[in-house]
Formats: structure tokens, C-alpha cells, sequence
């Protein structure tokens, strides 16, 4: 666990000084004022040294600080939805120590429980917080427990379908102490979507809570009180009762109270609207309007994405410390443009991260071609079948770890009806600092139990664009390309090819080792990332005199049955995937050549079964034996444990 001991800083005096949140107790308004800088001031600092969620968290601090002064934590739950918005309560609740964030023994980037009793959700998928909440208040009133259940959710992550399931359930509900926080700073990653995105912007905008503020400002400016701080606190003395003036249809017709909206970035305000909203003792949601990176100028300048997330940057500046190589997803984010200008057909789709998944530039240059339906991926894989059916060419861009989401829509919406739908995987197999929820491990094993389903899994930009291309090319079914995290390795040009297999390297480094006929002979079936560690690999034992041939079989799925015959002189086979090995590639592999008869051994290496710690994505391999080394010490002990003959 990291060292969170609160030490004294003349630059952050008030922020040190919180050690729980009962700290926050007894601050007054203008410790709150000055508190909300410093606490800026550090995230702005720290994160630019680590790089994490930055636009986020300056958006909520002054919320949560409003929301840990009016509950209790941890008996009353507060559950934060995504949980990228969450360093501000880590720091509230006294991990100070941001120096390793997103690294090994450091803070997680998200809510952990093996941090401290005040986080509950760890999973950093969006959209769940309300179901949690239903469940955790159903429970504490069968238990007679009086404390309150509080999810704090944005308005992007309202646009998952889950949320409303869960928010008509507690709506039915009038005898439980729940209340839902809406943090609306109108985006997700880019801004939100769809006809909940319209109704929170009339919200937001109304004509009377214009008046209402133009008023306060007119007020205040006669008065002659200078300072921001003043207005605030007339600000909020208004917004305690503007509720009453603004339009409440769309929450108090499923028989949910509303209150709002209220400024987000006004404590008087939040703490206000919190506390009446505790004396309903009922379901209520409360509408707060935040500014995503506030405080902080190149975030609130930047129109793609308020510095959501960022690498190491320049604090002054907001400018990367090291400009990124380019990488695999600004190889598909151009190769999808050519092949949209070739094809009126295709038409991509993304769940509310253009940008990450690499389709701006195709929504740049052809606006109609590319639809968001916001954080719902299973209405994404549902909606491509459609599209499937009426002629075109979907093409789903999401990170690896969100199809978990979307698997019973990719297997009997899509599959199923043997529709020409292509998913593209960004973020597939391990991540590394984003940590458990985030490692895109699971879409092979899942891939693998789909009837019809085509995989490949590209190893350099040559073979994403060629790749991507076959897959598009495809029209009686399903297919998915997936690639890691990152920056791209140095092309690895195929030798030669045998039925689609790419052979990319043979051979021992040592001549004499090579042409010797006592020599022990290894196949490497390669998959996508792991090619660079497997040629690394291939190369060590070369010169130990291990005669090592490494393919890469491009298309994972269904298995190629040329491997049978690339595997003919060799004692052992060895896959090596990123992913999970229960139900992986390795295994699929393993099964052909039992079905075909074969005597030479298997060995699967992957990932095995459990959730990972964040870690850069290298220790992680390390740990997992699956750096260049790792595969080749574990060949050798295949090799010792193996009564194949050698040399043949």
C-alpha cells in the first residue's frame, strides 16, 4: 500500500490537514473557498507529473467536498459512477501521496477498496452506480439501517441503458434513503449525446434560471461587495430556490423528486440542495452543473475533451512532456478514412469516445458516417446488426474491455444473423496503469465461443491496414480486429507465407547450433502484440542452439489448420496471446491438433484467470512471464519436460 502519511505543505496548508472528512466538519466558507484552490493547485501539479484523469476531478471539487460534509462516509455509501472523477475524494479522505498515481504501489487511478473503507465500486466501467445503489439501499432498509446511499453519476454515463433500468426501479421505491447526484458538465469524454443530453441542456439553460442569476449578479454589483466569493454566496442562497422555477417533467414523471440544477461549483449552493434533499427521506435526484477542467485554462480551452485524461504534461502549459510515437490507433483512425472514401457502405459507430477509439478524423471529414450513441455498447452492437440488415458495413470501435459489455448483442443479434458487422478493439489485452477493469484480456475467450466469429489480431501497421481491410471485405458474418495500447513496434515484414500464415522468423542466430541435428525444434504461434517478445524470445534460445521458427498466424479465428503442417520438425508448440489462457486462442490451437492426432505437445501462454493490479503494461508481462525472457525460460522448461525426440 502506499505511504499516505499527511504532511505539512506551505503550499497546500488546509489540504494537508485533512486526515478523514470529518475534518471538513467545521471549515468555514472561506476555508472552502481557499481549500478548492489548493486542492486544484494539486491536481494540476501531480497529475501533470504522472499524467491520469485531470479535466474530471477540477470539475468536482467542490461538490465532493459539499458531499462529504453532508454525509458520513463510510456509512453512507458514496459511490462514484465510472469513478474518474474520484482523486478529489481520495485526497478528502487523506491519500495525499500522488506521487506513483496509476503506478506500481502507488494510488489507483480509480476507487479501490485496498486503499480505504471509503471506496465502494472499484469497476471503472460507467453506468452502474444506480444499480449499485438500488441493491445497497434495498439491503440497509431490510436491515433497518438509517444512513443514506448516495451515487454521484454524469450525464454521459446517463446515457447507459443500465442506469435507467436501475433509476426505474428506485423510483418505485418511497421508503428508502437514496439519493442520486447527477454531475452534468454536458460530456463524457467529448460532449453527451442524445435526447437526455436535450432535456439536462433545457435544464440547464432555462430562461428562468438566467433570470434568477442575472438577479443575483444585479444585486450584488449594487451592493458593492467585491469578490467572487460574495456572489457565490448570494448564488447559492438563489439556487436553494430556483428549483421550484425550473422544468422537472422527465425525473418526477417516473415518480423521482428533483432538485436543481444547482452550481457545482458553489459549496453554500450544493450543501443546500443536498441538505433538502435529505430531509424528503425518499428517492431524489439532485441536477448539479459542473464545468469539466475547471481552473485550470489549456483544460477548459481544450474543445475535444477538457483533458479527461492525460500523460505527463507541462503544468504551465498543458503540453505533452514527450510527444507520443504514433500509434495503433491513429493507424486505424486513418485507415478507416481511405477505406470510408472507397466505400459508401461503411458507417462507424462508437460509444462515446470518439477520439480515444481514433474516429474524429472520419467524423471531421464525413460527419453522417460516423454515429455516437453514448455509453451504451450493446445498443451499438445491436443497432450495427440493424444497419447490417438494411446493406451497410458497421464498423465498432471500442476499448477491448467494454465488448464484455455488448457479448450477448454480438452473439445472437449480430452472429447470429450472420451479419457483416466489424468490431474494432482498441486497448486489447493488457493496459497496465489503468488498471483491473481496463485490461482488454477477455475478447479472445469470448470471441472464441461465437459461432461464425472471424479474429485477427494485427503485429504491425502493415498488417493493421491490411487486416482491418479483410475484415471489412467480409460479408457473411461477423468479424473483429483488435490491437493493444500505444505506440507501434518496427514493422516485422513476413519471410514468407503459408496459407495466410505469416513466418517472421526461422532459425537459429548460430549457424554450427542450426545445421545441428541433435538441435531441439520450436514452433512460437505469435499472436499481434507478442510478436516483437516472441522474435526476442526466438532469437535467445537461437543462440543456446534451439532451432525456433515464429509464425504469425493474422487471423486467430477460426484456427488455421496450416499450422498442423508449420509444425511438422517441431518437439514443441507454443502460443502466445494477450489475453486470458482459459478459453483462449492456445487452447483453440491445442484442440486442432488433438483432433488432428497430433503427438506434439501444446503450450498456451497467456494470462492467467484474476484481476490485475495497475502496473505499467511491462511489469505486468514480467510478472506473467510473458516478457521476451519469461517465454524463453518457459520454452526451455517445455522443452526439459517434453520426451519428444529432437532434431527431426
Amino acid at each position: 500500500m502506499p505511504d499516505n502519511t499527511v504532511k505539512e505543505n506551505i503550499d497546500y496548508p488546509l489540504l494537508t490537514r485533512l486526515g478523514t472528512p470529518a475534518d471538513l466538519k467545521g471549515a468555514t466558507p472561506l476555508e472552502l473557498v481557499d481549500l478548492s484552490a489548493e486542492i486544484r493547485r494539486f491536481l494540476i501539479s501531480e497529475v501533470a507529473k504522472t499524467g491520469g484523469h485531470l479535466g474530471p476531478n477540477l470539475g468536482v471539487v467542490e461538490l465532493t467536498i459539499a458531499l462529504h460534509r453532508q454525509f458520513s462516509s463510510p456509512v453512507d455509501a458514496l459511490l462514484f459512477d465510472t469513478g474518474h472523477q474520484a482523486y478529489v475524494h481520495k485526497l478528502l479522505t487523506g491519500r495525499h501521496d500522488f506521487s506513483h498515481l496509476r503506478e506500481r504501489g502507488g494510488l489507483s487511478g480509480y476507487p479501490s477498496r485496498d486503499e480505504s473503507v471509503h471506496d465502494v465500486i472499484e469497476n471503472s466501467h460507467a453506468s452502474s452506480s444506480l444499480a449499485w445503489a438500488d441493491g445497497i439501499s434495498r439491503e440497509k432498509r431490510r436491515a433497518h439501517d438509517p444512513s443514506w446511499t448516495v451515487a454521484i453519476i454524469g450525464d454521459g454515463a446517463l446515457t447507459g441503458g443500465m442506469a435507467w433500468e436501475a433509476l426505474n426501479t428506485i423510483a418505485a421505491s418511497k421508503n428508502r434513503r437514496v439519493m442520486i447526484v447527477v454531475n452534468d458538465n454536458g460530456r463524457s469524454y467529448a460532449p453527451t449525446i442524445g435526447g437526455l443530453a436535450h432535456h439536462l441542456d433545457v435544464l440547464r439553460t432555462s430562461e428562468e434560471y438566467e433570470r434568477a442569476l442575472s438577479w443575483g449578479k444585479h444585486k450584488l454589483m449594487k451592493l458593492g461587495q467585491p469578490g467572487r466569493a460574495a456572489y457565490d454566496a448570494l448564488h447559492g442562497i438563489k439556487s436553494g430556490i430556483k428549483d421550484a422555477l425550473i422544468p422537472q417533467a422527465m425525473f418526477e414523471d417516473l415518480g423521482l423528486k428533483y432538485l436543481g440544477p444547482v452550481d457545482g461549483h458553489n459549496i453554500v449552493a450544493i450543501e443546500t440542495a443536498l441538505s433538502r434533499a435529505k430531509m424528503l427521506n425518499e428517492p431524489v435526484l439532485v441536477h448539479v452543473i459542473t464545468q469539466k477542467g475547471r481552473g485550470y485554462v489549456p483544460a477548459e480551452e481544450d474543445i475535444a475533451d477538457r483533458f479527461h485524461a492525460v500523460g505527463p504534461i507541462h503544468p504551465e502549459t498543458g503540453l505533452p512532456v514527450a510527444p507520443q510515437r504514433f500509434g495503433w490507433t491513429a493507424v486505424f483512425a486513418e485507415e478507416i478514412v481511405n477505406i470510408a472514401r472507397q466505400r459508401e457502405d461503411v458507417i462507424a459507430i462508437t460509444a462515446a469516445m470518439m477520439a480515444p477509439v481514433g474516429l474524429a478524423p472520419l467524423k471531421r471529414e464525413m460527419p453522417d458516417r460516423v454515429v455516437d450513441v453514448g455509453i451504451a455498447e450493446q445498443e451499438a452492437l445491436a443497432s450495427a446488426a440493424g444497419m447490417a440488415h438494411m446493406g451497410a458495413h458497421p464498423v465498432v470501435a471500442l476499448y477491448s474491455t467494454f465488448l464484455n459489455r455488448a457479448f450477448d448483442q454480438l452473439l445472437m443479434d449480430v452472429a447470429l444473423h450472420r451479419l457483416a458487422v466489424t468490431v474494432v478493439l482498441d486497448r486489447a489485452g493488457i493496459t497496465g496503469p489503468d488498471g483491473a477493469s481496463h485490461n482488454g484480456v477477455w475478447d479472445l475467450a469470448l470471441s472464441q465461443i461465437i459461432p461464425g466469429m472471424r479474429v485477427a489480431a494485427p503485429r504491425d501497421e502493415e498488417t493493421l491496414r491490411r487486416e482491418l481491410r479483410e475484415a471489412i471485405d467480409i460479408s457473411d458474418g461477423p468479424t473483429l480486429v483488435r490491437y493493444r495500447k500505444g505506440s507501434l513496434p518496427e514493422p516485422m515484414p513476413a519471410l514468407r507465407s503459408v496459407g495466410g500464415i505469416d513466418v517472421i522468423y526461422e532459425g537459429a542466430e548460430d549457424e554450427a547450433a542450426s545445421s545441428s541435428a541433435s538441435a531441439a525444434s520450436v514452433l512460437i504461434v505469435a499472436t499481434g502484440a507478442f510478436a516483437p517478445q516472441s522474435i526476442e524470445a526466438a532469437s535467445i534460445l537461437g543462440r543456446e542452439g534451439v532451432n525456433v521458427r515464429v509464425v504469425d498466424p493474422r487471423w486467430l479465428l477460426p484456427v488455421p489448420e496450416e499450422l498442423l503442417s508449420l509444425a511438422d520438425d517441431a518437439c514443441v508448440v507454443v502460443t502466445v496471446e494477450d489475453g486470458i489462457i482459459n478459453g483462449g486462442f492456445g487452447w483453440a490451437v491445442r484442440d486442432l491438433f488433438a483432433r488432428s492426432g497430433s503427438a506434439t505437445p501444446v503450450v498456451c501462454l497467456g494470462i492467467t484467470p484474476g484481476f490485475l493490479a495497475h502496473a505499467e503494461r511491462a511489469e505486468i508481462l514480467e510478472d506473467c512471464g510473458l516478457s521476451a525472457t519469461g517465454i524463453a525460460d518457459q520454452i526451455r522448461a517445455a522443452l526439459a519436460s517434453t520426451s519428444a525426440p529432437r532434431g527431426q
